[in-house]
Protein backbone atom coordinates (compact mmCIF):
# COMPACT_ATOMS: atom_id res chain seq x y z
CA UNK A 1 0.00 0.00 0.00
CA UNK A 2 1.35 3.70 -1.30
CA UNK A 3 2.27 5.56 2.08
CA UNK A 4 -0.08 8.71 2.28
CA UNK A 5 1.31 11.81 1.48
CA UNK A 6 1.44 14.89 3.91
CA UNK A 7 2.22 18.33 3.88
CA UNK A 8 3.91 20.59 5.88
CA UNK A 9 2.60 24.06 6.48
CA UNK A 10 4.69 27.03 7.33
CA UNK A 11 3.79 30.74 8.33
CA UNK A 12 4.20 32.87 11.27
CA UNK A 13 1.18 32.47 12.86
CA UNK A 14 -1.03 29.63 12.93
CA UNK A 15 -3.73 29.00 10.18
CA UNK A 16 -7.34 28.95 11.03
CA UNK A 17 -9.52 25.94 11.04
CA UNK A 18 -11.43 27.66 7.43
CA UNK A 19 -7.94 28.14 6.48
CA UNK A 20 -6.95 24.68 6.18
CA UNK A 21 -9.92 23.54 5.17
CA UNK A 22 -9.32 25.82 1.99
CA UNK A 23 -5.83 24.70 1.52
CA UNK A 24 -6.91 20.68 1.93
CA UNK A 25 -9.68 20.77 -0.78
CA UNK A 26 -7.09 22.59 -2.89
CA UNK A 27 -4.52 19.65 -2.53
CA UNK A 28 -7.20 17.18 -2.87
CA UNK A 29 -7.90 19.02 -6.40
CA UNK A 30 -4.59 18.87 -7.12
CA UNK A 31 -3.42 15.45 -6.19
CA UNK A 32 -6.24 13.69 -6.76
CA UNK A 33 -5.98 11.80 -2.70
CA UNK A 34 -6.59 13.39 0.80
CA UNK A 35 -3.31 14.95 2.33
CA UNK A 36 -2.75 15.68 5.71
CA UNK A 37 -1.58 19.26 6.29
CA UNK A 38 1.09 19.88 9.43
CA UNK A 39 1.62 23.38 10.58
CA UNK A 40 5.22 24.47 11.05
CA UNK A 41 5.94 27.89 12.90
CA UNK A 42 8.24 30.02 10.58
CA UNK A 43 8.73 33.41 11.85
CA UNK A 44 10.94 34.21 8.54
CA UNK A 45 7.62 33.56 6.59
CA UNK A 46 5.61 36.89 6.69
CA UNK A 47 2.39 38.29 5.13
CA UNK A 48 1.78 34.83 4.00
CA UNK A 49 2.12 30.91 3.88
CA UNK A 50 4.59 28.46 2.27
CA UNK A 51 3.15 25.05 1.85
CA UNK A 52 5.57 22.07 0.98
CA UNK A 53 4.36 18.74 -0.63
CA UNK A 54 7.10 16.66 -1.59
CA UNK A 55 9.16 18.39 -4.06
CA UNK A 56 6.22 20.63 -4.84
CA UNK A 57 6.37 24.09 -2.87
CA UNK A 58 3.53 26.93 -3.11
CA UNK A 59 5.21 29.95 -1.89
CA UNK A 60 2.68 32.65 -0.98
CA UNK A 61 4.34 34.85 1.16
CA UNK A 62 6.49 38.35 0.93
CA UNK A 63 9.88 36.62 0.45
CA UNK A 64 8.34 34.46 -1.68
CA UNK A 65 6.89 36.59 -4.31
CA UNK A 66 10.28 39.19 -4.43
CA UNK A 67 11.61 35.83 -5.10
CA UNK A 68 9.27 34.76 -8.03
CA UNK A 69 10.52 38.24 -9.49
CA UNK A 70 14.47 37.55 -8.81
CA UNK A 71 14.33 34.29 -10.68
CA UNK A 72 12.40 35.81 -13.17
CA UNK A 73 15.12 37.93 -13.83
CA UNK A 74 17.65 35.97 -13.09
CA UNK A 75 16.84 33.53 -15.91
CA UNK A 76 17.24 36.79 -17.95
CA UNK A 77 20.87 37.50 -16.98
CA UNK A 78 23.62 36.09 -19.68
CA UNK A 79 27.29 36.01 -19.19
CA UNK A 80 27.06 39.29 -20.89
CA UNK A 81 25.26 41.98 -22.85
CA UNK A 82 22.37 44.06 -22.57
CA UNK A 83 19.27 42.95 -20.78
CA UNK A 84 17.73 46.04 -19.50
CA UNK A 85 14.80 45.67 -22.41
CA UNK A 86 14.46 41.90 -20.79
CA UNK A 87 13.95 43.31 -17.39
CA UNK A 88 11.67 46.04 -18.95
CA UNK A 89 9.44 43.43 -20.42
CA UNK A 90 9.41 41.19 -17.34
CA UNK A 91 8.45 43.99 -14.78
CA UNK A 92 5.73 45.29 -17.01
CA UNK A 93 4.15 41.83 -17.38
CA UNK A 94 4.65 39.98 -14.25
CA UNK A 95 2.48 39.90 -11.27
CA UNK A 96 2.87 37.42 -8.62
CA UNK A 97 0.81 34.07 -8.42
CA UNK A 98 -0.16 31.26 -6.08
CA UNK A 99 2.03 28.95 -8.04
CA UNK A 100 4.06 26.01 -7.73
CA UNK A 101 7.63 26.36 -7.48
CA UNK A 102 8.50 23.22 -8.55
CA UNK A 103 12.71 22.26 -6.81
CA UNK A 104 14.18 19.63 -8.95
CA UNK A 105 17.34 17.84 -8.07
CA UNK A 106 20.38 16.76 -10.51
CA UNK A 107 20.92 13.20 -10.49
CA UNK A 108 23.66 12.96 -13.25
CA UNK A 109 25.51 14.98 -14.83
CA UNK A 110 28.48 15.21 -17.29
CA UNK A 111 29.51 16.15 -21.07
CA UNK A 112 27.19 19.18 -21.15
CA UNK A 113 23.94 17.16 -20.58
CA UNK A 114 22.12 17.17 -16.78
CA UNK A 115 19.46 14.89 -15.75
CA UNK A 116 16.85 16.01 -13.05
CA UNK A 117 13.77 14.86 -11.47
CA UNK A 118 10.77 16.19 -9.65
CA UNK A 119 10.39 18.95 -12.43
CA UNK A 120 6.87 17.17 -13.24
CA UNK A 121 5.79 19.69 -15.28
CA UNK A 122 8.29 21.30 -16.65
CA UNK A 123 7.50 21.76 -20.45
CA UNK A 124 9.76 21.01 -23.57
CA UNK A 125 12.53 23.76 -24.43
CA UNK A 126 11.75 25.83 -21.27
CA UNK A 127 14.98 27.43 -19.80
CA UNK A 128 16.11 25.94 -15.94
CA UNK A 129 18.11 27.46 -13.78
CA UNK A 130 20.68 25.37 -11.64
CA UNK A 131 22.92 26.15 -8.79
CA UNK A 132 25.31 28.95 -9.56
CA UNK A 133 23.52 30.54 -12.04
CA UNK A 134 24.01 27.98 -14.62
CA UNK A 135 21.52 27.89 -17.44
CA UNK A 136 20.37 24.58 -19.28
CA UNK A 137 17.10 23.68 -21.54
CA UNK A 138 14.86 20.96 -21.28
CA UNK A 139 15.34 18.87 -24.19
CA UNK A 140 13.88 15.14 -23.25
CA UNK A 141 11.11 15.17 -20.92
CA UNK A 142 10.67 11.41 -19.86
CA UNK A 143 8.31 10.04 -17.14
CA UNK A 144 10.66 10.25 -13.54
CA UNK A 145 12.95 12.46 -14.94
CA UNK A 146 14.33 15.67 -17.32
CA UNK A 147 17.22 15.28 -19.39
CA UNK A 148 18.55 19.13 -20.05
CA UNK A 149 21.64 20.63 -21.93
CA UNK A 150 24.00 23.29 -20.22
CA UNK A 151 24.79 26.44 -22.29
CA UNK A 152 27.26 27.19 -19.63
CA UNK A 153 30.07 25.94 -17.96
CA UNK A 154 28.92 22.81 -15.83
CA UNK A 155 31.66 22.76 -13.40
CA UNK A 156 29.37 24.44 -10.46
CA UNK A 157 27.03 21.80 -10.94
CA UNK A 158 26.88 18.10 -9.03
CA UNK A 159 24.60 15.42 -8.30
CA UNK A 160 22.12 16.84 -5.52
CA UNK A 161 22.02 20.54 -6.95
CA UNK A 162 18.81 21.86 -6.83
CA UNK A 163 17.29 23.19 -9.78
CA UNK A 164 14.19 25.80 -10.64
CA UNK A 165 11.63 25.84 -13.61
CA UNK A 166 12.01 29.88 -14.99
CA UNK A 167 8.57 29.26 -17.35
CA UNK A 168 10.81 31.20 -20.24
CA UNK A 169 11.50 29.33 -23.28
CA UNK A 170 14.76 29.55 -24.79
CA UNK A 171 14.88 32.72 -26.52
CA UNK A 172 17.72 35.13 -27.93
CA UNK A 173 17.92 39.24 -27.46
CA UNK A 174 17.27 41.02 -30.99
CA UNK A 175 17.81 44.86 -32.34
CA UNK A 176 19.34 46.44 -34.73
CA UNK A 177 22.45 47.19 -32.52
CA UNK A 178 23.52 43.81 -33.29
CA UNK A 179 24.70 44.71 -37.03
CA UNK A 180 28.25 45.03 -37.34
CA UNK A 181 28.95 42.84 -34.47
CA UNK A 182 29.92 39.22 -33.52
CA UNK A 183 27.88 37.13 -30.57
CA UNK A 184 27.53 33.96 -28.98
CA UNK A 185 24.58 31.48 -29.76
CA UNK A 186 22.90 33.32 -26.68
CA UNK A 187 23.17 36.79 -27.94
CA UNK A 188 26.27 37.68 -25.76
CA UNK A 189 28.96 39.94 -27.74
CA UNK A 190 32.40 38.01 -28.39
CA UNK A 191 34.42 40.58 -30.67
CA UNK A 192 35.34 42.63 -27.47
CA UNK A 193 33.28 45.70 -28.08
CA UNK A 194 30.81 47.72 -25.94
CA UNK A 195 27.65 46.12 -24.67
CA UNK A 196 24.85 45.68 -26.89
CA UNK A 197 21.29 47.67 -26.13
CA UNK A 198 19.06 44.28 -27.30
CA UNK A 199 15.35 46.06 -28.54
CA UNK A 200 13.62 43.12 -27.58
CA UNK A 201 13.68 39.11 -27.59
CA UNK A 202 12.17 36.48 -29.30
CA UNK A 203 12.26 32.68 -28.71
CA UNK A 204 14.63 30.34 -30.49
CA UNK A 205 12.23 28.40 -32.00
CA UNK A 206 9.02 29.48 -33.71
CA UNK A 207 6.49 28.05 -36.11
CA UNK A 208 7.03 28.85 -39.69
CA UNK A 209 4.56 31.32 -41.54
CA UNK A 210 1.57 29.67 -43.19
CA UNK A 211 1.12 29.45 -46.50
CA UNK A 212 -1.39 32.03 -46.66
CA UNK A 213 1.22 34.65 -45.18
CA UNK A 214 3.57 33.83 -47.81
CA UNK A 215 3.62 35.22 -51.37
CA UNK A 216 5.77 33.73 -54.46
CA UNK A 217 9.42 33.78 -55.12
CA UNK A 218 10.09 36.46 -58.04
CA UNK A 219 12.74 39.17 -56.41
CA UNK A 220 16.31 37.59 -57.37
CA UNK A 221 18.95 38.28 -54.68
CA UNK A 222 21.95 38.67 -56.53
CA UNK A 223 25.15 36.82 -55.17
CA UNK A 224 27.08 38.78 -57.76
CA UNK A 225 28.48 35.37 -58.99
CA UNK A 226 28.33 35.28 -62.89
CA UNK A 227 27.55 31.27 -62.32
CA UNK A 228 24.82 31.40 -59.95
CA UNK A 229 23.77 34.40 -61.17
CA UNK A 230 23.18 33.75 -64.95
CA UNK A 231 22.45 29.47 -64.49
CA UNK A 232 21.28 29.13 -60.46
CA UNK A 233 19.11 32.08 -59.90
CA UNK A 234 18.57 32.41 -56.26
CA UNK A 235 15.22 34.26 -55.47
CA UNK A 236 14.58 36.54 -52.38
CA UNK A 237 12.41 33.95 -49.29
CA UNK A 238 14.46 30.94 -51.35
CA UNK A 239 16.56 28.00 -49.60
CA UNK A 240 19.41 27.02 -51.97
CA UNK A 241 22.10 24.59 -51.13
CA UNK A 242 25.43 25.24 -51.13
CA UNK A 243 27.28 21.60 -50.54
CA UNK A 244 30.46 19.96 -51.74
CA UNK A 245 33.29 18.55 -50.39
CA UNK A 246 36.15 20.10 -48.04
CA UNK A 247 38.17 22.88 -49.62
CA UNK A 248 36.16 23.13 -52.60
CA UNK A 249 34.88 26.94 -52.22
CA UNK A 250 31.97 26.64 -50.49
CA UNK A 251 32.57 29.39 -48.07
CA UNK A 252 33.50 31.67 -51.09
CA UNK A 253 30.52 31.82 -52.34
CA UNK A 254 29.03 32.69 -49.19
CA UNK A 255 31.60 34.88 -48.74
CA UNK A 256 31.08 36.73 -51.85
CA UNK A 257 27.31 37.04 -52.13
CA UNK A 258 27.02 39.04 -48.61
CA UNK A 259 29.96 40.84 -50.31
CA UNK A 260 27.39 41.81 -53.23
CA UNK A 261 24.27 42.95 -50.84
CA UNK A 262 26.16 46.43 -50.34
CA UNK A 263 23.46 48.99 -50.72
CA UNK A 264 20.84 46.81 -51.71
CA UNK A 265 19.12 46.74 -48.72
CA UNK A 266 19.90 43.31 -47.79
CA UNK A 267 20.62 42.02 -43.97
CA UNK A 268 22.75 39.23 -43.81
CA UNK A 269 23.34 37.00 -40.81
CA UNK A 270 26.06 34.03 -41.07
CA UNK A 271 26.02 31.40 -38.95
CA UNK A 272 29.62 29.53 -37.97
CA UNK A 273 28.71 26.00 -36.52
CA UNK A 274 31.75 23.82 -35.22
CA UNK A 275 34.16 26.18 -37.27
CA UNK A 276 38.04 27.35 -36.20
CA UNK A 277 37.64 30.57 -34.39
CA UNK A 278 40.53 31.55 -36.70
CA UNK A 279 38.68 31.12 -40.18
CA UNK A 280 35.56 33.04 -38.74
CA UNK A 281 38.26 35.88 -37.48
CA UNK A 282 39.65 35.86 -41.27
CA UNK A 283 36.16 36.07 -42.67
CA UNK A 284 35.01 38.86 -40.36
CA UNK A 285 38.19 40.92 -41.46
CA UNK A 286 37.39 39.81 -45.31
CA UNK A 287 33.92 41.47 -44.49
CA UNK A 288 35.50 44.70 -42.83
CA UNK A 289 37.65 45.24 -45.45
CA UNK A 290 35.02 45.18 -47.88
CA UNK A 291 32.38 47.18 -45.97
CA UNK A 292 30.01 44.29 -45.44
CA UNK A 293 29.68 44.09 -41.68
CA UNK A 294 28.05 47.14 -41.67
CA UNK A 295 24.77 45.42 -42.39
CA UNK A 296 25.95 41.67 -41.20
CA UNK A 297 25.62 39.73 -38.07
CA UNK A 298 28.12 37.06 -37.11
CA UNK A 299 27.07 34.23 -34.97
CA UNK A 300 29.62 32.06 -34.05
CA UNK A 301 29.40 28.68 -31.71
CA UNK A 302 33.10 27.56 -32.90
CA UNK A 303 34.34 23.96 -32.63
CA UNK A 304 35.67 24.75 -29.30
CA UNK A 305 32.13 25.57 -27.76
CA UNK A 306 30.00 22.23 -26.09
CA UNK A 307 27.36 20.46 -28.64
CA UNK A 308 24.28 22.09 -27.07
CA UNK A 309 25.26 25.73 -28.23
CA UNK A 310 26.39 24.82 -31.75
CA UNK A 311 23.12 22.99 -31.59
CA UNK A 312 20.59 26.03 -31.02
CA UNK A 313 23.00 28.50 -33.15
CA UNK A 314 21.29 28.23 -36.27
CA UNK A 315 17.47 28.73 -34.58
CA UNK A 316 19.29 32.01 -32.33
CA UNK A 317 20.27 33.56 -35.76
CA UNK A 318 17.04 32.99 -37.62
CA UNK A 319 15.14 34.44 -34.85
CA UNK A 320 17.57 37.35 -35.15
CA UNK A 321 16.69 37.39 -39.34
CA UNK A 322 13.18 36.77 -38.48
CA UNK A 323 13.43 40.48 -36.33
CA UNK A 324 14.19 41.87 -39.74
CA UNK A 325 11.79 40.09 -41.71
CA UNK A 326 8.76 40.84 -39.78
CA UNK A 327 9.81 44.72 -40.01
CA UNK A 328 9.47 43.99 -43.81
CA UNK A 329 13.11 44.30 -44.76
CA UNK A 330 14.89 41.23 -46.44
CA UNK A 331 17.24 39.32 -45.06
CA UNK A 332 20.06 36.78 -45.92
CA UNK A 333 20.87 33.99 -43.58
CA UNK A 334 24.08 31.35 -43.86
CA UNK A 335 24.17 28.19 -42.05
CA UNK A 336 27.68 27.27 -42.54
CA UNK A 337 27.79 24.49 -42.06
CA UNK A 338 24.49 21.88 -41.43
CA UNK A 339 26.42 19.07 -41.17
CA UNK A 340 28.47 19.99 -37.59
CA UNK A 341 25.02 20.79 -36.48
CA UNK A 342 23.64 17.38 -37.06
CA UNK A 343 26.77 16.22 -35.52
CA UNK A 344 26.13 17.75 -32.70
CA UNK A 345 22.62 17.02 -32.73
CA UNK A 346 23.96 13.09 -32.86
CA UNK A 347 26.04 13.74 -29.83
CA UNK A 348 23.66 15.30 -27.71
CA UNK A 349 20.72 12.54 -28.61
CA UNK A 350 23.55 9.80 -27.73
CA UNK A 351 24.13 11.01 -24.33
CA UNK A 352 20.31 11.58 -24.01
CA UNK A 353 20.29 7.87 -24.74
CA UNK A 354 18.19 8.53 -27.47
CA UNK A 355 17.73 5.47 -30.43
CA UNK A 356 20.37 5.66 -32.83
CA UNK A 357 19.45 4.99 -36.44
CA UNK A 358 21.26 5.43 -39.76
CA UNK A 359 24.64 6.15 -39.32
CA UNK A 360 23.84 6.76 -35.71
CA UNK A 361 21.45 9.81 -36.17
CA UNK A 362 18.56 9.85 -34.07
CA UNK A 363 15.33 9.55 -36.29
CA UNK A 364 14.29 12.91 -35.74
CA UNK A 365 17.26 14.35 -37.39
CA UNK A 366 15.50 14.98 -40.27
CA UNK A 367 12.84 17.24 -38.68
CA UNK A 368 16.28 18.80 -36.84
CA UNK A 369 16.64 20.62 -40.51
CA UNK A 370 12.82 21.37 -41.88
CA UNK A 371 11.64 22.85 -38.97
CA UNK A 372 14.54 25.42 -39.40
CA UNK A 373 14.68 26.15 -42.98
CA UNK A 374 10.84 26.06 -43.48
CA UNK A 375 11.14 29.21 -41.23
CA UNK A 376 12.37 31.45 -45.11
CA UNK A 377 10.13 32.78 -46.64
CA UNK A 378 8.97 35.66 -48.49
CA UNK A 379 6.06 37.38 -46.47
CA UNK A 380 3.06 38.57 -48.31
CA UNK A 381 2.15 42.11 -48.26
CA UNK A 382 -0.11 41.92 -45.20
CA UNK A 383 2.36 40.48 -43.38
CA UNK A 384 5.29 43.53 -44.24
CA UNK A 385 6.45 42.28 -47.80
CA UNK A 386 9.85 40.81 -45.77
CA UNK A 387 11.84 37.97 -46.64
CA UNK A 388 14.48 35.50 -45.08
CA UNK A 389 17.15 33.75 -47.80
CA UNK A 390 18.36 30.57 -46.47
CA UNK A 391 22.03 29.06 -47.77
CA UNK A 392 22.58 26.21 -45.94
CA UNK A 393 26.39 24.89 -46.58
CA UNK A 394 26.58 20.59 -46.32
CA UNK A 395 29.99 18.94 -46.43
CA UNK A 396 30.47 16.10 -48.35
CA UNK A 397 32.67 13.16 -47.77
CA UNK A 398 33.82 12.29 -51.13
CA UNK A 399 31.43 13.81 -53.22
CA UNK A 400 28.68 11.54 -51.93
CA UNK A 401 25.51 13.45 -52.26
CA UNK A 402 23.52 10.23 -51.33
CA UNK A 403 24.63 9.91 -47.66
CA UNK A 404 22.20 10.91 -45.07
CA UNK A 405 22.60 14.25 -44.42
CA UNK A 406 22.49 15.18 -48.01
CA UNK A 407 19.62 13.59 -48.98
CA UNK A 408 17.57 15.16 -46.19
CA UNK A 409 18.76 18.68 -46.87
CA UNK A 410 18.16 18.41 -50.22
CA UNK A 411 14.94 17.10 -50.23
CA UNK A 412 14.30 20.39 -47.88
CA UNK A 413 15.68 22.94 -49.94
CA UNK A 414 14.64 24.61 -53.23
CA UNK A 415 17.75 23.67 -55.24
CA UNK A 416 21.24 23.47 -54.82
CA UNK A 417 24.15 24.22 -56.16
CA UNK A 418 26.93 21.59 -56.36
CA UNK A 419 30.79 21.90 -56.32
CA UNK A 420 33.05 19.48 -57.84
CA UNK A 421 36.39 18.72 -56.69
CA UNK A 422 37.64 17.76 -59.64
CA UNK A 423 36.69 21.33 -61.34
CA UNK A 424 38.32 22.99 -58.22
CA UNK A 425 41.68 21.14 -58.95
CA UNK A 426 41.60 22.28 -62.68
CA UNK A 427 41.65 25.85 -61.51
CA UNK A 428 38.01 26.32 -62.26
CA UNK A 429 36.76 28.86 -59.57
CA UNK A 430 33.57 28.40 -58.77
CA UNK A 431 33.90 24.86 -59.24
CA UNK A 432 30.07 24.57 -60.03
CA UNK A 433 28.90 21.36 -61.57
CA UNK A 434 26.52 21.95 -64.35
CA UNK A 435 24.73 18.78 -64.47
CA UNK A 436 23.95 18.26 -60.56
CA UNK A 437 23.36 21.85 -59.47
CA UNK A 438 19.73 23.28 -59.79
CA UNK A 439 17.31 26.33 -58.55
CA UNK A 440 13.94 25.28 -58.92
CA UNK A 441 12.81 28.54 -58.50
CA UNK A 442 14.66 29.33 -62.02
CA UNK A 443 13.86 32.39 -64.26
CA UNK A 444 10.74 33.67 -61.98
CA UNK A 445 14.22 34.88 -60.14
CA UNK A 446 15.84 36.57 -62.79
CA UNK A 447 15.12 39.86 -64.18
CA UNK A 448 14.12 40.09 -68.23
CA UNK A 449 17.76 41.27 -68.79
CA UNK A 450 19.13 38.31 -67.67
CA UNK A 451 16.80 36.06 -68.69
CA UNK A 452 17.44 36.78 -72.54
CA UNK A 453 21.01 37.32 -72.01
CA UNK A 454 21.51 34.00 -70.49
CA UNK A 455 19.85 32.16 -72.92
CA UNK A 456 20.92 28.37 -74.05
CA UNK A 457 24.19 28.90 -71.61
CA UNK A 458 23.33 25.78 -69.27
CA UNK A 459 22.55 24.17 -72.41
CA UNK A 460 25.55 25.04 -74.38
CA UNK A 461 27.85 24.08 -71.15
CA UNK A 462 26.26 20.38 -71.02
CA UNK A 463 26.89 19.75 -74.46
CA UNK A 464 30.42 21.26 -74.25
CA UNK A 465 31.49 18.86 -71.11
CA UNK A 466 29.75 15.96 -73.14
CA UNK A 467 32.11 16.58 -76.41
CA UNK A 468 35.15 17.15 -74.27
CA UNK A 469 34.65 13.54 -72.79
CA UNK A 470 34.27 12.34 -76.24
CA UNK A 471 37.02 14.42 -77.89
CA UNK A 472 39.30 12.51 -75.57
CA UNK A 473 39.01 9.26 -77.12
CA UNK A 474 38.84 10.66 -80.70
CA UNK A 475 41.70 11.95 -82.51
CA UNK A 476 39.63 12.85 -85.61
CA UNK A 477 36.68 15.67 -84.95
CA UNK A 478 34.84 17.93 -87.33
CA UNK A 479 34.96 21.59 -87.57
CA UNK A 480 31.60 21.68 -86.15
CA UNK A 481 32.29 19.77 -82.82
CA UNK A 482 35.94 21.59 -82.75
CA UNK A 483 33.89 24.83 -83.05
CA UNK A 484 31.49 23.39 -79.79
CA UNK A 485 34.93 22.68 -77.77
CA UNK A 486 36.34 25.96 -78.58
CA UNK A 487 33.14 28.11 -77.81
CA UNK A 488 32.88 25.42 -74.60
CA UNK A 489 36.22 26.44 -73.27
CA UNK A 490 35.28 30.00 -73.70
CA UNK A 491 32.42 30.18 -71.50
CA UNK A 492 33.98 28.01 -68.50
CA UNK A 493 36.85 30.89 -69.26
CA UNK A 494 33.65 33.42 -68.59
CA UNK A 495 32.45 31.69 -65.52
CA UNK A 496 35.75 31.99 -63.48
CA UNK A 497 35.58 34.56 -60.86
CA UNK A 498 38.49 35.63 -58.48
CA UNK A 499 37.24 35.55 -54.59
CA UNK A 500 35.11 38.69 -53.34
CA UNK A 501 34.99 40.28 -56.60
CA UNK A 502 31.26 40.27 -57.25
CA UNK A 503 29.85 41.42 -60.93
CA UNK A 504 27.34 43.78 -61.26
CA UNK A 505 23.88 43.01 -63.10
CA UNK A 506 24.89 45.54 -65.82
CA UNK A 507 28.38 43.95 -66.46
CA UNK A 508 27.06 40.05 -66.05
CA UNK A 509 24.76 40.86 -68.73
CA UNK A 510 27.08 42.44 -70.90
CA UNK A 511 29.43 40.07 -70.33
CA UNK A 512 27.06 36.68 -71.50
CA UNK A 513 25.84 38.54 -74.51
CA UNK A 514 29.86 39.06 -75.84
CA UNK A 515 30.57 35.52 -75.00
CA UNK A 516 27.36 33.63 -76.26
CA UNK A 517 25.81 36.03 -79.34
CA UNK A 518 29.53 36.19 -80.98
CA UNK A 519 30.37 32.25 -79.85
CA UNK A 520 33.77 33.80 -79.68
CA UNK A 521 34.25 33.51 -83.60
CA UNK A 522 35.53 37.43 -83.89
CA UNK A 523 37.14 36.98 -80.12
CA UNK A 524 39.82 34.66 -79.51
CA UNK A 525 39.38 32.82 -76.53
CA UNK A 526 43.10 32.10 -75.63
CA UNK A 527 42.84 35.36 -74.13
CA UNK A 528 39.81 36.47 -73.08
CA UNK A 529 39.89 35.75 -69.43
CA UNK A 530 42.51 37.98 -69.64
CA UNK A 531 40.96 40.83 -71.46
CA UNK A 532 37.13 39.98 -70.38
CA UNK A 533 36.86 42.36 -67.97
CA UNK A 534 38.48 45.29 -69.87
CA UNK A 535 36.33 44.58 -73.19
CA UNK A 536 32.87 44.30 -70.92
CA UNK A 537 33.93 47.90 -70.09
CA UNK A 538 34.84 49.36 -73.30
CA UNK A 539 31.65 47.99 -74.66
CA UNK A 540 29.46 49.62 -71.49
CA UNK A 541 31.29 53.03 -72.21
CA UNK A 542 29.87 52.77 -75.85
CA UNK A 543 26.50 51.76 -74.84
CA UNK A 544 25.57 53.96 -71.97
CA UNK A 545 22.13 54.27 -73.02
CA UNK A 546 21.77 50.17 -72.62
CA UNK A 547 23.69 50.57 -69.31
CA UNK A 548 20.80 52.87 -67.76
CA UNK A 549 18.07 50.72 -69.07
CA UNK A 550 19.27 47.71 -67.37
CA UNK A 551 19.88 49.68 -64.25
CA UNK A 552 16.74 51.04 -64.23
CA UNK A 553 14.24 48.93 -66.22
CA UNK A 554 15.96 45.30 -66.09
CA UNK A 555 15.02 44.80 -69.27
CA UNK A 556 16.72 44.37 -72.90
CA UNK A 557 15.70 44.14 -76.59
CA UNK A 558 17.24 42.54 -79.61
CA UNK A 559 18.04 45.47 -80.92
CA UNK A 560 20.10 46.14 -77.97
CA UNK A 561 22.01 43.02 -77.82
CA UNK A 562 22.82 43.01 -81.78
CA UNK A 563 24.47 46.83 -80.63
CA UNK A 564 26.41 44.98 -77.73
CA UNK A 565 27.57 42.50 -79.94
CA UNK A 566 28.87 44.78 -82.67
CA UNK A 567 30.29 47.39 -79.90
CA UNK A 568 32.28 44.29 -78.67
CA UNK A 569 34.01 43.81 -81.72
CA UNK A 570 35.17 47.28 -82.15
CA UNK A 571 35.81 47.45 -78.69
CA UNK A 572 37.74 44.27 -79.01
CA UNK A 573 39.91 45.09 -82.07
Amino acid sequence: MDEKKTAALYSSEQPAASDLKRLADFLLEKYHEPISIGWKKDPDVTCGFRLVVGSDVYDWNKQGRLRQLQDALLSLAGDGGDIIPLIKDTLTNWTPTVMINEIGTVTTVGDGIATVSGLDDVTYGEILLFSGGVRGMALDLRRNETACILFDPEEEVCEGSTVKRTGRVAGVPVGDAFLGRVVDPLGVPIDGLDEIIADGYRPVENEAPAVIDRQPVNVPLETGILAIDSMFPIGRGQRELIIGDRQTGKSTIILDTIINQKDKDVICIYVAIGQKTSTVARLVDTLKKHGAMDYTIVVNASAAESAPLQYIAPYAGCAMGEYFMEKGMDVLIVYDDLTKHAIAYRSISLLLERAPGREAYPGDVFYLHSRLLERSARLSDEKGGGSLTALPVIETQEEDVSSYIPTNVISITDGQIFLAGGLFRLGQRPAINVGLSVSRVGGDAQTKAMKKAAGTLRLDLAQYREMETFSQFSGDMDEATKKLIRYGEGLMKILKQKPASPRSLVEQVFMLIIATRDKFENIDPSDIDARIAKLTADTMKRCPDIVLKIENEGTISDEDIVRIKDAAVAAYG
